[in-house]
């Protein structure tokens, strides 16, 4: 069985310090066995060359008039008003719908969050699988001067439990090089396994650093945060493609059964009901607002800002 590349490691002198296996897409031992072995293991892996070259430079040239136009934030909110955003990006851009779709990632994810279940219809038993399904992506442009985000995990916005886990995965694919330096993502690799009562601590972080093209994959329950860029020259662009349980949906698809412009006429009670508000704390947002405001100018004592 192939060995990772090298390991990420804090650089304090400490051997005990947990680890970030790093293995390359390119090389044909690693298998999607080896990859999902060391995200159950420690929560997060690097895959290099996940992307190529020519990919990773389309990605990038499609996300520039996004990242340009966004002005950022100035209300002190999740994300610093250093950090320009690209929400949805399959939407504006070609070359994320193939990294959306690359295979190693999709082989990982399939084999993580798969949903197979057995049941009995009278008295024939059924066994059905399916496959996870988008669950957001997203563009960052980390500039200098950018602050670290609050350690987090990605999976509390569907108040996921042990028992639950994991619900979801994230793949932040490099499109210029990170370094803990310009904001390279911080993670405390096996905190993916700890329980509700343990809380992280940035001395436990360390930072995932890459090249343009590889990528960070990592459990929706792993503990991270985008870095603080402390240059004074360089932006951190990346990319986010998570993808979660296909279970974690309406049965009937409310927004096709009343679209916005049916659900104007409703009262914001209805309008939460069919599933146009968030579930705190960012579940169901649209282009980092509350839909509620966005579609309907609704603002009262449930809206959340992102």
């Amino acid at each position: 069985m192939a060995k990772p590349l090298h390991d990420v490691a804090a650089n304090n002198g400490n051997a005990e310090m947990p680890t970030i296996a790093i293995f390359n897409a390119n090389d044909p031992e690693t298998t999607t066995e080896l990859l999902v072995a060391a995200l159950e293991r420690d929560g997060c892996v690097i895959v290099e060359n996940l992307i190529t070259e020519e990919l990773t430079s389309r990605i990038r040239s499609e996300l520039k008039p996004v990242f340009d136009k966004d002005q950022g934030r100035s209300d002190g909110g999740f994300f610093p008003s250093t950090t320009q955003r690209a929400p949805g990006v399959v939407a504006s851009s070609d070359a994320c719908v193939e990294l959306a779709l690359n295979k190693t990632y999709i082989g990982v994810a399939d084999r993580v969050l798969t949903s197979t279940y057995a049941y009995w219809a009278g008295q024939e038993r059924h066994t059905i699988s399916a496959k996870p399904i988008i669950s957001s992506t997203f563009g960052f442009r980390v500039n200098p001067g950018g602050k670290q985000q609050v350690l987090h995990r990605d999976d509390s916005d569907y108040h996921a439990r042990d028992v639950d886990r994991p619900v979801m995965l994230g793949c932040v694919t490099a499109l210029s090089k990170t370094t803990k330096a310009n904001g390279a993502t911080m993670c405390i690799p096996g905190s993916h396994l700890w329980g509700p009562e343990r809380c992280p601590y940035d001395h436990e972080a360390i930072p995932a650093e890459l090249e343009p093209g590889s990528a960070l994959i990592f459990d929706g329950g792993l503990y991270h945060a985008g870095g603080g860029n402390v240059t004074t020259d360089q932006a951190r662009e990346t990319v986010g493609i998570f993808l979660q349980k296909p279970t974690y949906r309406q049965a009937e698809n409310q927004f096709l059964v009343v679209p916005p412009e049916k659900a104007k006429r409703f009262s914001p009670q209805a309008q939460r009901l069919l599933g146009y508000g968030i579930c705190p704390p960012s579940l169901g947002g649209f282009e980092y607002k509350d839909p509620m405001l966005h579609l309907f100018s609704v603002e009262d004592e449930e809206t959340v800002y992102l």
